[in-house]
């Protein structure tokens, strides 16, 4: 009795196709867990994606790049300060408002209650000094994971910057824009 061959759907694709199609998938991912550079027009207006994650429920992209991870930078319009919760703040840049959520509950939260104790409170420690240099008027560099709240894109802040150099919001601009056009809108995204 003949033996049948059976093809799973990679192997029955062209070689050619097969790598082009490996090749899309890299780059959607290649941004992925990088903390982006972008402006406030950009992170607002990400394409937003339910995802089969379920730590991350929602994907973002830009122009297909999926992106997790951003780095902004502008004045600090407005702040609302929940002690021991959160502190709520809006970096504005000139070209929009980005609003920002940095978690003070580390050492409440159950989400941290795996972690080493030394470990917590050294993160706890570190949210409570970004949140104490975050005052209305300053210039700060924000970065964090790339979140929605009711249906908004937010950062959730990993790290903060108070920024001195007057030309800080400048230069952001700059590289954003020069980013944008030599690496994020590179052909392949």
């Amino acid at each position: 009795m003949p033996q049948e061959t059976i093809y799973s759907p990679k192997e029955s694709l062209p070689l050619s196709l097969s790598l082009s199609l490996m090749d899309h998938n890299h780059n959607r991912r290649r941004l992925y867990n990088t903390h982006v550079k972008l402006l406030a027009f950009d992170l607002l207006s990400l394409s937003q994606t339910p995802s089969h994650s379920s730590s991350d429920p929602i994907s973002f992209s830009r122009k297909g790049a999926l992106l997790s991870r951003a780095e902004t930078v502008g004045t600090v319009t407005s702040r609302d300060l929940k002690p021991s919760k959160f502190l709520k703040f809006t970096i504005d840049d000139g070209t929009g408002c980005v609003g920002c959520v940095l978690w003070l509950n580390h050492l409440a939260s159950p989400f941290f209650a795996s972690r080493s104790p030394p470990d917590v409170r050294l993160i706890a420690e570190a949210a409570n000094r970004f949140a104490a240099e975050i005052r209305l008027g300053v210039v700060a560099r924000v970065r964090g994971r790339i979140t929605s709240y009711r249906g908004t894109v937010q950062i959730t802040v990993s790290d903060v910057v108070v920024e001195r150099d007057p030309n800080a919001e400048t230069l952001h601009c700059l590289e954003c824009m020069n980013l944008a056009r030599k690496c994020y809108d590179a052909s392949g995204l």
